[in-house]
Parts: structure tokens; sequence; C-alpha cells
């Protein structure tokens, strides 16, 4: 057999498998032995049929499986042993017929298409920086953590009247033209939060309401969105009526929570073995847990901007027409040309990311390796027990937990994703240039929603 590569320019080339008489005698003449003991021909006994009879029988059709096969071989043995570093899979050239005829078999060959993976450089981009945003974690962030975690452990209670953090219990009623519940109208029950209502005039005209007082109110003025609303009036957002129905509203209850004390049943609350003792320890604590969750977030932050950085500013030239082609040949289903331009930039874009991932990884001989995996599964298994408030399992219970998800192919692709994600978090931590940029957190969360 003999492998040879043409090529045609930096991202197309050809390979030719020439396939003489030698390589695949043997191999057809032992594969119609095969079909010898096992082939129903009439008139012969199973196992004694002539091997001339079988040969003109299946005889073009096992030359064609080996020469597929052997064809098949070649072609990849060629790209292993010269390390060609290539696109999708090798397909049958469109404009080289195979050569050799199954009437006279002697010498054949088969060309085939390749598209080259191809160059380029995503050092440069690391080099010239991306912004690493950081959280100023000032004394007001601390006294807001605090006090969110004084409103989990706070004691909801029945109030006389409504105050500006309270939760308003009631019911709203359609009125009819004549500003009566309208019979069979909408009647719901619901729950208002004074703190988060998006009208100031309506909170302001809330307050000081009591239990049981009735009073026109438009719940668009108290919602968020038109979903909002809908759930409100417990209705499907196509249902909602229109903006000139009126409505009332009973007050039912009025729930006011009270903090929690900053004492030391909330300290044992939050940590344990006597951790803190103290109004001061708390504050600390807080502050260096918000510390390292802002660092957590500031990581995804900065390599989502490196992401984005190298997408658009590495430049890739891909073989299109060749995986236009690749993409034809490859499907399970016909597709059209049509199907195929309209995917085909994100399929680009996501092959862009697929290469300069590997190509890091591969520069930097990171790997993904069974055993790193597994201990990544299970701490995240222990992660999710935690957010519960929950023991983690013993060890056997926590190991066998984390084969089962990794035998499960979404869930595995789920966490190997994240496993690739964090390392490559770290590499641009250690290798990019970061501008370090120290943001309030409003305007942190503004950079992370954008």
């Amino acid at each position: 057999m003999h492998v040879t590569r043409q090529e045609i320019d930096a991202l197309n080339g050809l390979i030719t498998v020439e396939i003489d008489s030698s390589d695949y005698k043997d191999k057809v003449k032992s594969s119609l032995e095969k079909h010898r003991k096992t082939a129903k021909i009439p008139g012969f006994r199973p196992g004694h049929v002539p091997l001339g009879v079988v040969e003109k029988r299946f005889g073009k059709s096992v030359l064609a499986e080996v020469l597929n096969t052997l064809a098949n071989e070649g072609v990849y043995s060629f790209i292993q042993d010269n390390k060609l570093e290539i696109l999708g899979n090798p397909i049958p050239s469109n404009h080289h017929s195979m050569e050799g005829s199954f009437d006279a078999p002697s010498t054949f060959k088969f060309t085939f298409e390749i598209g080259m993976s191809p160059t380029f450089d995503y050092q440069t981009v690391l080099k010239n920086g991306v912004e690493y945003h950081t959280v100023r974690v000032d004394e007001k962030l601390v006294s807001q953590q605090i006090e969110d975690l004084q409103r989990r452990y706070g004691k909801l209670s029945s109030v006389e009247t409504v105050g500006e953090k309270d939760l308003v219990l009631g019911t709203f009623t359609e009125l009819d033209e004549q500003g009566a519940p309208k019979a069979g109208g909408i009647e719901h029950s619901t729950t208002l939060s004074m703190e988060f209502l998006p009208d100031a005039d309506t909170k302001t005209s809330l307050i000081g309401r009591k239990k049981e007082d009735i009073f026109t109110l438009n719940p668009a003025l108290v919602s968020k969105d038109e979903a909002d609303k809908a759930s409100m009036l417990g209705v499907k957002p196509e249902e909602l009526p229109s903006e000139d129905v009126a409505f009332e509203f009973r007050i039912t209850d009025i729930k006011h929570l009270s903090l929690a004390a900053l004492d030391q049943e909330l300290f044992e609350k939050l940590f344990q073995d006597g951790e803190i003792t103290d109004e001061a320890g708390l504050r600390n604590r807080v502050q260096k847990d918000l510390e390292q969750m802002f660092e957590r977030d500031a990581d995804r932050l900065m390599t989502r901007k490196v992401y984005d950085r190298l997408m658009s500013d590495v430049s890739m030239d891909f073989p299109e027409a060749f995986l236009k082609r690749w993409i034809v040949a490859s499907a399970q289903k016909p597709i059209s040309e049509e199907e195929i331009n309209a995917e085909f930039q994100a399929y680009l874009n996501s092959l862009k990311w697929q290469l300069i991932q590997s190509k890091i990884f591969k520069d930097s001989n990171t790997q993904l390796v069974y055993d790193e995996v597994i201990a990544f599964t299970k701490a995240l298994i222990v992660n999710n027990y935690a957010q519960y408030g929950l023991p983690a399992p013993e060890e056997a219970e926590l190991e066998k937990s984390a084969k089962e998800l990794l035998a499960k192919k979404d869930q595995a692709n789920s966490i190997y994703d994240q496993l690739a994600e964090q390392k490559l978090t770290q590499y641009f931590k250690a290798n990019a240039s970061l501008k370090m940029k120290p943001l309030s957190y409003d305007d942190f969360v503004a950079e992370m929603k954008k």
C-alpha cells in the first residue's frame, strides 16, 4: 500500500491511497472462505459450495468491503504517523473517482479530501491584557450582608398597620362598572412585599393601612411586569384584563419581620464550635466570606472577558467548503444547504473556541484525568448538601454517587465542562496580563449583567 499527500493550500489537501493486489488478495480469499462455510446456495450442501461459485456470487462485494477497510486504515494511519492536525474526518473526493476495475482487479486508487486545522496565535491576546474587576468590600456591604442574615433567621409576626418593609396579605377583587364586586370576575389572594414595590407613590399610600381595610388598587402599580401582574391576579398572561378594569384590595393580614438579634443564639446557628462570639468577629468573618465569594465571581467575569477577547481578536481561517461537505457526509439524516448556511457561523464559532481551548490545554500540558474528575464531582455533591445544611455522605457513598453521576452522559458532559472552565480560569489568571480594576458592589453587579 502506498499513501501520498497533496497540499492544495494551507487549509485543504488530498490523501491518495494506492492499494496493490498483494495488499488485498489474501484478505479477500480469507473472507470468501468464511462465506463458503456459511453460504446457502441451492444445489450445494452448506460448507461444500465450490470456491468458484462463492467467488462469482460474492467476490465483488467482498473485494469492495476489503478495499474500503484498507483505504480507511491507510488514510488514518498516514494522518496519525505524520501528525496531521485535521478538522472533521477525511471524505472521498468529489473530483477524483476511484481508479481500478472490479471486473479485472489489480491496483486500486482512492483519493480523500482533508481539511487542515488552522494555525493561530492566542498568546498575543493574553499579553495585551484584560480587565480584572474586584469588589470593594466596605462597611456598608458588610452591614447589608449581616442584615440579610438577620432577616433569614428573623421571625414573622402579625401587626396592625402596614410598615415600610412589611408583607401585606390580601385579596384582589374585580369590580364592575358600578364599582361593585363583579359576579364571576377575578378574585385572587396574593402577598405584597412593601420593600420591593416598584411605584413609590403607591408604597406611600399603603403605609399606615390596617387589617380589613378595603380600597381600590391598580395591580399594575404593585407588579414588576405583565407576568408578575398575571401571577398576582391568578390568571394566565394572555387572560389579563384591560387597563381600564378596576380592582379593590382587602387586607387580610400584615406580617412584620423582626430581625434576629446579634447574639450567641444567632452565632451558633451560623457557625459551629463557638467560632464567632461577638459582633466584631461576625463582621470580620462576613467580610472574609464576601471577599472569597467575590473573588470567585471576579474569576468567572475575567474568564468571560478573556473568552470574548479571544473570540474577537484571534484570527482564524477555516476550510469552509470542505467543512460544509463533511457536515453533509456525516449527518445522520439529509440536511439541506439552507440549513447548513443558517447554522454555519454558529458552528464555526463553536469550532474556533474548541480549537483555542484544545491548544491552550496542549501547550500548558493540562489534562482532565479521571481521578481528578471524580474528586471534582465529589466536591460538587458535598457543596450541594451544604447548601441545604446537610452533612456530607460517607466516603463510600460519596464515591458511589460521583460515579453514578459520571455514568450519565449529560451530567458527565456538564461536570467535565465545569472542570475545564476551572482549569482555564487558573491558566488565564496565571498567564494573562490582568488590569486590576476595583468596583463598587453595584457597579460589579452591573458589569456581570452585561
